[in-house]
C-alpha cells in the first residue's frame, strides 16, 4: 500500500468510525455513511494532487478496497481513543487534510465536518477544554 493510499484509508475509517461510534461493518452498510467515507477519500486525493504528491491514479480505488476488506466488527485506534476520552490522532489525520486543503484552496467539506465535530472531544481529552 502506498503512503497516500494508507493516509486516505486511515482518514476514512477513523473519521467515519469516530463520528458514528459504530464498527465499520455498520457504517459501511449504510449508503449515507459509506458515501461520507468515499467523499473523504476523494477530498484527500484532491488535496494530495494539489500539493503535487506523485499519484498513480488508482489510490482512491485502492483505499476503497481496503475499507471494503476490513472486518465488519473492526474499529480504528482513533475511533476508540475518541470514544474513550483519550487524546487521538485527529490532528495528524483528519486535521491535516483540512489544514492542507485550506492551504492549497481545495474544499474538504466532509473532512471539515468530521474534524470540527470531534475537535471539542479531542481538546477535552488533551486538557485544553474544560467541561
Amino acid at each position: 500500500m502506498l503512503p497516500s493510499e494508507k493516509m486516505m484509508f486511515i482518514c476514512a475509517g477513523s473519521g467515519v468510525g469516530a463520528v458514528t461510534r459504530v464498527p465499520i461493518g455498520e457504517w459501511r452498510r449504510l449508503p449515507e455513511t459509506w458515501d461520507m467515507a468515499c467523499q473523504i477519500l476523494r477530498e484527500s486525493d484532491s488535496v494530495a494532487r494539489a500539493l503535487g504528491v506523485n499519484m498513480l491514479g488508482h489510490e482512491v480505488d485502492a483505499a476503497i478496497a481496503q475499507v471494503e476488506g476490513m472486518q465488519p466488527k473492526a474499529t480504528t485506534s482513533m475511533q476508540r481513543d475518541i470514544m474513550e476520552g483519550r487524546p487521538s490522532e485527529l490532528e495528524v489525520q483528519i486535521g491535516a487534510v483540512v489544514r492542507l486543503g485550506l492551504q492549497v484552496g481545495v474544499p474538504t467539506p466532509v473532512n471539515e465536518f468530521i474534524y470540527y465535530s470531534l475537535l471539542p472531544q479531542e481538546l477535552r481529552a488533551r486538557g485544553e477544554l474544560s467541561t
